[in-house]
């Protein structure tokens, strides 16, 4: 069960930083910070990739926000619209 603590995404750079760039071990990193090994397993996975895929995978988060954004737009407009045609039967009849 977790223990709900968060970190932030600076702290988890660095735990992986000593294991990746300075050499030490997971559990040596580990149990000095305190934190459990699949922690910083995950976060190894996670937070070390090369430089061009952090990039790309931040492109393609921006461009799904921006879809969705564009989606939920379209939709209100689309419901809008809805509402306009069933007026204007009405209207019609």
């Amino acid at each position: 069960m977790s223990s709900g603590i968060r970190y932030t995404e600076e702290f988890k750079r660095d735990a992986v930083a000593q294991v990746v760039d300075r050499g030490y071990s997971v559990l040596e990193v580990a149990t000095g910070l305190g934190i459990s090994t699949k922690s910083l397993y995950d976060w190894k996975k996670c937070y070390h990739k090369p430089e061009r895929q952090i990039r790309q995978e931040a492109a393609e988060a921006a461009e799904i926000r921006r879809l969705k954004a564009e989606l939920a737009r379209v939709t209100e407009e689309r419901d809008i619209l809805k509402k306009a045609t069933a007026y204007f039967a009405r209207e019609a009849k």
